[in-house]
């Protein structure tokens, strides 16, 4: 996956550009590049490295242009180098593309026997050579762009310049995020929206198959086949650029962290009436009858983070609503052939709703006649544009590449879903349903609480930080807490970290355990405690360091445990929320004190839009 951003207008537009990237370089930041047209010549600078090497350079050499291009890149083509480097030229054509070319060594194989030469090993240069070619058949740029993009198999979304076209550029997608930006007497495109916020907050959402000429006055939109006009209402967003800053914390990550109880409660409350706990879900009308009526099994399909926050939702969904739920990896989920049919609701989760391998799942669900809801934070992104009905979160912009207020958000959603499940299928547990959607409405005081542990838990990360490899245990719904934790662990710091049912420790883990491997268990009250005490004993009959995250007021466990973590009390169902945070802060500050790059763990990227 990569960021591109692209804009026109009167003013010189490098700037505009690299501001648009360093507010993607979330998506991808092994290599950056702009491509501007002037005086009828192209200006292209790239750089490998993070998008402050490219910053160095322009300051020595700035482009000229108020036409151009930016992209920054997460490798899947050809290692991160400069050669590799978006923006792609062939003669007079630069393209910037995010996605995959499937079918591009066929393309490359045509084009060499044509005595074309490739600079570079992306799938992206390809591209370049094809709209070059139909220019060279006589066809205009926007037709020639029509034609070659119409040759590719698999994901895009491109933003393409020519050399003697100054008055505007040609964006297009197909399986990968692509929005318009429109301004006063300039028009933008970019991945995603925080990209744009500084210079427009009215947005064109492309859907898949549009094609835009991108001129200063707007965007006028066609059918990629057809090249039939094509309408597509502007929508204003109401994030703020401040919301995309780090306001005054050392990270995006912490920032976010801290953001958890002001996410949950957007997310919960504008749907629920606190005095009756009764649910408010218009926007899941289109599946009422059908989850009544015919709907027989659930089934979660995610990746990551979004995959534990299913493992939650499996649980409630199955305790309130009464209906079996699976929970399917993404990746492994169609591959498989799955027992889908249209008795079943297959839920998708996805923070950026541009995932592709859930995106992947979605289309194999309606493909075998099941009802699909997404489960997701990005207004008409492709996979809320695929379901049936869309939940949406309310968590706002999330920077830091390790997802923190997007699993909160998630989690809430289950919540919401499973009593208006129970309700739509006339449960019993209606009651019980609206009894534990008043208390977790109560959680975001808590999370607070919660969250003025950072100092305390500062100096237990400082205590554990130099460990080679650390178990995370709990029962229940415990357990995705715990494998949610160990994920942020290693995602941070780098440290390998592994989460398991606390029953299944002795069943293979254990042999992990000495005086060096810590310990970290998930133990609120509730039907577990006592079990999960007794492995904490088996874990310190061996030497091994127990860190706990446990509810105030225990007084036992300070007796079985090295160090506690207390969150404050809340029933049993509710205590996901806050037993998380901990966990998050332990994984925040251990890589913080290592000195990783916490906002971009390396390797790894924000959004996975590719396969």
């Amino acid at each position: 996956m990569c960021g591109i951003v692209g804009m026109i207008g009167s003013r010189e537009c490098s700037t505009v550009l690299v501001e648009g990237l360093r507010r993607l370089e979330y998506r991808g930041y092994d290599s950056a590049g702009l491509a501007t047209v002037s005086g009828g010549e192209l200006h292209i600078l790239r750089a490998p490295g993070k998008l402050s090497v490219l910053e160095g350079l322009l300051a020595g050499s700035p482009l000229p242009g108020s036409l151009g291009v930016g992209h920054t890149r997460w490798a899947t083509h050809g290692r991160p180098s400069e050669e590799n480097a978006h923006p792609h030229r062939y003669r007079d054509v630069v393209v910037v593309h995010n996605g995959i070319i499937e079918n591009y060594r066929e393309l490359k194989h045509l084009l060499l026997e044509r005595g074309h030469s490739f600079s570079s090993q992306t799938d992206s240069e390809i591209l370049a050579h094809l709209v070059q070619d139909e220019c060279d058949a006589g066809r205009p740029f926007v037709e020639a762009c029509r034609v070659a993009l119409g040759r590719l198999e698999g994901s895009f979304a491109v933003a393409v310049l020519h050399r003697s076209v100054s008055d505007g550029f040609v964006a297009a997608k197909r399986m990968s995020p692509l929005i318009v930006g429109l301004g006063e007497n300039e028009c933008f495109v970019a991945s995603d929206v925080p990209a744009l916020l500084a210079h427009t907050k009215r947005f064109l959402f492309l859907e898949d198959g549009d094609l835009a000429w991108v001129h200063a006055g707007g965007a006028e939109i066609s059918d990629l086949r057809t090249g039939s006009s094509v309408w597509r209402e502007s929508k204003q967003v109401s994030w703020t650029p401040a919301m995309a800053e780090k306001g005054g914390y050392k990270h995006f990550m912490l920032k976010e962290i801290h953001e958890q109880p002001r996410a949950l409660a957007d997310t919960l409350r504008p749907r629920m009436d606190l005095h009756t706990g009764r649910i408010h879900l218009e926007e899941l009308e289109p599946l009422n009858e059908t989850v009544a009526r015919r709907i027989e099994r659930v089934c979660v399909v995610a990746c990551g983070t979004s995959y534990h926050a299913g493992l939650v939702g499996k649980t409630v969904l199955e305790k309130l609503a009464r209906v079996p739920c699976d929970v399917e990896v993404a990746s492994e989920f169609r591959y498989r052939e799955p027992i889908i049919d249209e008795r079943h609701l297959v839920i998708v989760v996805s923070q950026s709703g541009e995932t592709a391998d859930t995106l992947a799942g979605a289309q194999e669900a309606r493909a075998r006649g099941a009802k699909v809801l997404a489960i997701c934070n990005a207004v008409d992104s492709s996979i809320a544009r695929m379901a049936d009905a869309v939940l949406y979160t309310h968590a706002g912009p999330e920077i830091g590449v390790a997802s923190t207020k997007a699993f909160i958000c998630q989690m809430g959603a289950f919540y919401l879903l499973a009593a208006w499940m129970a309700e739509c299928r006339g449960q019993v547990n209606v009651s019980a349903a609206c009894e534990l959607l008043r208390e977790v409405a109560k959680i975001p005081g808590d999370m607070e609480a919660t969250l003025q542990l950072g100092a305390h838990v500062r100096e237990v990360a400082r205590k554990y930080m130099g460990s080679r490899s650390m178990l995370y245990l709990g029962r229940l719904l415990s357990h995705p807490i715990a494998l949610e934790g160990a994920l942020k662990l290693k995602e941070l710091s780098y440290i390998h970290a592994e989460g398991f049912p606390a029953g299944e420790m002795k069943h293979g883990p254990i042999a992990l355990v000495d005086e060096e491997v810590p310990s970290v268990f998930i133990v609120p009250q509730g039907a577990s405690y006592e079990k999960t005490l007794s492995n904490i004993e088996e874990i310190r009959s061996r030497g091994g360091p127990v860190i706990a995250v446990a509810v105030e007021g225990d007084e036992r466990i300070g007796h079985v445990a090295d160090d506690v973590l207390f969150v404050p009390p809340c029933g049993e169902l509710a205590h996901p929320f806050l037993t998380i945070l901990p966990l998050q802060l332990l994984a925040y500050h251990v890589a913080d004190l290592k000195g990783t790059d916490v906002d971009q763990p390396r390797n790894l990227a924000k959004s996975v839009t590719v396969e």
